[in-house]
Order: C-alpha cells, then sequence, then structure tokens
C-alpha cells in the first residue's frame, strides 16, 4: 500500500509530510518528504486556540477559521509530494488533550482538528484519521501512537534501545530484545522553550540553541519544575502541550533573563528524560532522537551529560528525523486500514490491543 504520513505536531511550526510503501507491519520504500510551514498568522492563531480549547465549542467561528487553514496546507502538502498514493494517514492538530489521569475525574477526551473530508475531496484519496479517540474512549492515554512503528523501523537494530522523540513535548519508546515496548510522554521540550524564545527575544525558537548555551540554569527553578508529580508517575502517561504552563509560572521562571530561562527549560527538558529511564527493565544500548529538538545542540549536550547511554541523532540508523513522525502516520494509516492495532498496554495503558482511527473518501 503507499501512504502519504502527515503531521502537525505541538510545535505548531509546520505539516511534515512523508511518501511509505508499507502493509502496516512491514516498512518497504520511503518516498519523497517535506515539510510546508506554517505561517505566522496560522502558527498564532493555532497557539490561540490551545489556549481557548477548553471553552471552545465546535461550531465557534475562529475554530472554523483555523480548520480550513490548517487542512488547506494539508492539501498542499499532499500535492507537493506529487508520487501517486493510495490512503493518506492525517493526524490533524491537537488542541486539547485530556486522558485519564490520577486526580482529574473529568471526561477523558482528545482533540484533533483538521477536515478529513475536505482532505480526501481534493486529493481524491481515502484519509485515515482520528487515530487517537478510541484508546482514550477505553481507558487509554491515546499517546504515544508511534512506538508500533518505532519498533518496524528498529527491527535490525541492537536492542534494548530507546527512540525518543523531542517535538512540543517529549515522548520515548523503549523497545527489548523480545520487542516489549514501553513508551510514553517523558515531559515538556521544545514547546515551553519556542513559547520563551518568542516572548522574550521576538524569535520563533531559540535558534542553534544559542540563547540557552548563553545562560544558566536556576537551581531553585528547576527544583520547583523537578518537583512536579507528573515525574514522578508511572508509565503509561502523557501530556497535553500546555500541561506545565502553570509550573512554570509558579516556579518563577518568568523573572529570569532570557539567556537564563531558555537554559533552565533546556535542563529540565533533559532531567525529566532521565528520570524516565528509570522505568525501563533494562538500560537502552543507545538513544536515537528525533523531531526537531535533536537540532538544538545545547539540548543535546545537555541530554548527553544527563544520560549514560549514547544519545545520537536518528540519523546513525540510516533514518530521517525530519520525516520520521510524518512517516509513521503513513504506517498507521494502513494499520487502521487493515483493522491492526496501533496501541498497546505498554505503550498507552489500554487494556489490551486496541484498533483505531477512521476512514473517509472514496474507497480503495
Amino acid at each position: 500500500m503507499r501512504t502519504i504520513g502527515l503531521m502537525s505536531g505541538t510545535s505548531l511550526d509546520g505539516v511534515d509530510a512523508a511518501w511509505v510503501e508499507t502493509d502496516g507491519e512491514v516498512i518497504g520504500r520511503l518516498g519523497p518528504s517535506l515539510t510546508l510551514p506554517y505561517d505566522a498568522a496560522l502558527r498564532r492563531d493555532l497557539r490561540t486556540l490551545l489556549d481557548r480549547a477548553p471553552d471552545l465549542t465546535p461550531d465557534d467561528p475562529f475554530l472554523a477559521d483555523c480548520v480550513a487553514r490548517l487542512t488547506a496546507r494539508h492539501v498542499e502538502a499532499v500535492k507537493a509530494i506529487a508520487w501517486q498514493a493510495d490512503l493518506i494517514g492525517f493526524h490533524g492538530q491537537t488542541i486539547l488533550h485530556r486522558p485519564k489521569r490520577p486526580g482529574w475525574n473529568g471526561q477523558p477526551f482528545t482533540w484533533q482538528v483538521g477536515d478529513a473530508q475536505r482532505l480526501a475531496r481534493e486529493t481524491g484519496l481515502s484519509v485515515a484519521h482520528d487515530f487517537r479517540s478510541n484508546d482514550v474512549a477505553a481507558g487509554g492515554q491515546g499517546a504515544p501512537l508511534v512506538p508500533v512503528v518505532h519498533a518496524a523501523m528498529a527491527r535490525n537494530l541492537p536492542k534494548p534501545l530507546a527512540v525518543l522523540n523531542l517535538g512540543g513535548v517529549a515522548n520515548v519508546t523503549w523497545i527489548g530484545e523480545d520487542g516489549e515496548l514501553i513508551a510514553f510522554d517523558t515531559g515538556p521540550a521544545n514547546g515551553p522553550l519556542d513559547d520563551w524564545a518568542r516572548r522574550s527575544t521576538g524569535e520563533a525558537y531559540d535558534r542553534d540553541g544559542r540563547l540557552a548555551a548563553s545562560g544558566q540554569p536556576d537551581g531553585g527553578v528547576l527544583a520547583a519544575l523537578i518537583a512536579h508529580p507528573y515525574l514522578a508517575a508511572p508509565p503509561p502517561k502523557s501530556l497535553d502541550r500546555l500541561d506545565f504552563d502553570r509550573a512554570l509560572k509558579e516556579a518563577g521562571a518568568a523573572s529570569l533573563s532570557p539567556a537564563d530561562g531558555a537554559a533552565t527549560l533546556v535542563a529540565f527538558c533533559a532531567v525529566c528524560v532521565a528520570s524516565a529511564a528509570r522505568h525501563f527493565p533494562a538500560p537502552p544500548v543507545q538513544w536515537l532522537v528525533g523531531g526537531g529538538g535533536r537540532r538544538n545542540p545545547a539540548l543535546m549536550r545537555a541530554l548527553a551529560s544527563a544520560l549514560t547511554e549514547p544519545v545520537r541523532p536518528v540519523e546513525v540508523a540510516g533514518w530521517n528525523g525530519d520525516a520520521l513522525e510524518a512517516q509513521a502516520f503513513g504506517v498507521l494509516a494502513a494499520r487502521v486500514w487493515r483493522g491492526l492495532p496501533l496501541t498497546f498496554p505498554g505503550t498507552t495503558a489500554v487494556s489490551a490491543p486496541m484498533t483505531g482511527g477512521r476512514i473517509t473518501g472514496p474507497l480503495l
């Protein structure tokens, strides 16, 4: 099956697209991939959607406008790939993620926005979408979704192996020698750092980690953040992009200089990842790092210092770190089509392997 996977992550920077030939279990040919950035206005409005999401209704006109612009960019991405395909894997944009959690008694909920019907209509392809809802409704975390794809890609690599994705939120997949999967969100990553850079310098992100490299972590703020109960909670567990906003305010981050604030956020991300390692049944032989955070030298140095095992970008394994998440949703789309499980007890805490997703558009 030929698929085009699409991913718009918590960094809110654009849509990634990648062509994959796969049956959902074995990954064959990997075709072209690309990233189409969002314009500044769409990034700003998506960030506003995150802030307003708890109070939004599906008929909100601002939401509808954002969805239309977001979907149009995804249509452009599919057309820009320009390779024949049978199926699209369309994650959409997460604006609210509230799975079952200790101390929270609300209705579990996850909300990804995007118009799958329009995407199918304007591309002429069937679209697999709504990947997370079944898992959350069944009591799972609904995230991360890509561990089963990491396992397929790492089939011939030495194990145990840790695959770390540094997006707006960081998540890790631990793959055992027997194929066991453990996965969860480790904590904040690029999301708070991007927000900090934008507020303190006007830049969209900390380019090349220069801001963080010029500062020093603040011990008091870092200690307050490390005390957050999320770090002590056992996996599986998952985060919303804004889950640590309140903790950052209460820790006094706003009083820090731009450089020290960035350095503190980088140090906190590394501490969260190191803390996650204690939940692995055995130490990994290495950490393979994907996502935009692998391009931040300050963050990669902090991880190398915090972890005892080698920390390397996924490119050392022959993977494309910019396309990995989009490729994963191409594989997951094929799994939706075939009715294969997307999530597992060790990845989302669902009680049994769980299928998910829906298909919209013309039949294959």
